[in-house]
């Protein structure tokens, strides 16, 4: 077992450093709002789908997915052909919607169709899951941290949490996509070293893990079975990974801001169908990563599925091999924290205080308060990164995030469905049918997640979501035009 060389920690804070530093630069010369938070609209749509990539996989990918299919199969692929669908129903239906006017977050579309508080009550929505989600994602971040130095995980925590800030407050959207595309190759630069590691520490290389995985159904792709109880089945991949992806990509600030940034609808397009392709190959590396590593460690038990590629890449990689890794873990895992502080703090400045304060047309002031904003969210992150510590035992955080998100994004699905898809719903039927569509998820996830798998979350709550908009939505018209034509009949 190799311990953490000084060539190790001379790369990776050459790479922390660097990174900071260019992401702060990147910021210079911002004046509005729209600069800090949308890049001015101008950016490169190759740049911003490998941000979205970036974004959404990040740590998560980097250190679970490996977990996953050490522990099971390659059955969580599935999930990634419903990924790529889903993508493409968004870029039909709802990117032009986004691009019809001037939008400032995603919730406005709700705004434009229901009124300013389905907009607040959306988008209060987002920053519970970001907050919930994201937190996880920075927590399984702290892991090969805490392992390399003997912290404790919040400690390492916090230390992850500070350097993100750093170039996330004075950098703004453009340096965290910019930041996030190079960080992205990293990662996968990293993952491409451990793929050729293991071909000279197993014996026989691939071709034998291959075989011996092969011969114990760990190659197993596709899962037919009708189970909803289990959750890696082509069925809960293609319906479950689509409805999930049309909600985080279609309706969550996190990944719409990005696409906001793009210079047209086109561009957008490009960026997002884009992107779920290179999903699917980078899913693929990373799952084949975990056979690898458990031909190597013969099938070994961890305490936790997070802790194994960590584990490897800490004390069996050569030394300047090892930090390559662990600064490839950090740009999966800054990327994740700086795309989510930055969009937390976009939606509370467009979407609550720049009504409240009325500095709409100020963009100079939502840029100060921006600011503000990123502040106070990259706190409450790494808070709720470090009480996650205790519940952690027994899965994957990716697992975890997926799970929590998904309980909540089939209402916020469901309501931009009905808003781009029926003139039945109205603003009071819309927050009345997302708070169904997620307490009914939640509920399945109390009393019955032996039963329903996390992938049928989302398709769930969507359903639900809109059968109770627009159930309510066609009985609050009638009885408004019953009520209007009783006052003209007494009148």
């Amino acid at each position: 077992m190799n311990a953490f060389t000084s060539l190790d920690i001379s790369v990776l804070l050459v790479y922390l450093v660097g990174i900071t530093a260019w992401g702060a630069w990147l910021g210079r010369g911002q004046a509005s709002g729209r600069d800090y938070f949308l890049g001015n609209r101008e950016l490169p749509w190759v740049a911003v789908m490998l941000s979205v990539v970036a974004t959404e996989t990040s740590t998560l990918t980097f250190l679970s997915i490996p977990g996953v299919s050490y522990l099971g199969t390659l059955g969580f692929l599935q999930l990634t052909f419903g990924y790529l669908a889903g993508r493409v129903v968004v870029s039909v239906f709802l990117l032009p919607s986004y691009y019809r006017g001037e939008l400032s977050t995603a919730y406005a579309l709700l705004e434009n169709r229901f009124g300013r508080e389905t907009r607040r009550f959306a988008s209060a929505v987002f920053m519970i899951t970001r907050l919930l989600a994201d937190s996880v994602r920075l927590f399984a971040t702290a892991i090969p941290l805490a392992l390399i130095t003997g912290w404790d995980y919040s400690v390492s925590i916090v230390v992850i949490g500070v350097m993100t800030l750093v170039y996330t407050y004075f950098g703004g959207i453009r340096a965290v996509i910019w930041v996030d595309a190079v960080q992205m190759g990293l990662y996968l630069l990293g993952a491409l070293v451990a793929i050729v590691a293991l071909q000279g520490l197993v014996s026989g290389g691939w071709g034998s893990i291959l075989a011996s995985a092969s011969e114990s159904g760990k190659m197993a792709v596709f899962d037919l079975s009708f189970d909803l109880a289990v959750p890696y089945t082509l069925w809960a991949g293609i319906l479950g990974g689509g409805f999930l992806t049309m909600a985080s990509h279609g309706t969550d600030q996190l990944i719409v801001q990005r696409l906001l940034a793009c210079r047209n609808l086109h561009s957008s397009q490009k960026a997002l169908v884009g992107s779920g392709i290179v999903v699917v190959i980078q899913f693929a590396v990373f799952l084949l990563i975990g056979l690898g590593l458990w031909a190597y460690y013969g099938g070994q038990n961890f305490s936790r599925g997070d802790d194994i590629f960590a584990s490897f890449v800490v004390n069996v990689l050569p030394s300047g091999i090892t930090g390559l890794l662990i600064a490839g873990v950090f740009a999966a895992a800054m990327s994740s924290l700086s795309s989510s502080i930055n969009s937390l703090a976009s939606a509370t400045a467009y979407d609550f205080w720049a009504p409240l304060a009325g500095a709409e047309d100020d963009e100079a002031r939502i840029l100060r308060a921006g600011k503000l904003f990123t502040l106070v969210w990259a706190i409450m992150l790494v808070g709720g990164a470090v009480l996650f510590i205790p519940l952690s035992e027994g899965t994957t955080a990716i697992e975890m995030a997926l799970a929590v998100a998904s309980m909540v994004y089939g209402g916020l699905l469901g309501a931009f469905i009905l808003a781009v898809r029926s003139s039945r719903a109205d603003q009071l039927s819309v927050i009345l049918g997302m708070i169904s569509g997620v307490a009914v998820v939640i509920s399945i996830w109390i009393f019955a997640r032996e039963a329903v798998a996390w992938p049928w979350f989302v398709p769930i709550g969507s359903v639900v979501t809109m059968a109770v908009g627009w159930v309510l939505g066609g009985w609050n018209s009638n009885g408004q035009d019953f009520l209007d034509s009783s006052r003209n009949s007494v009148g």
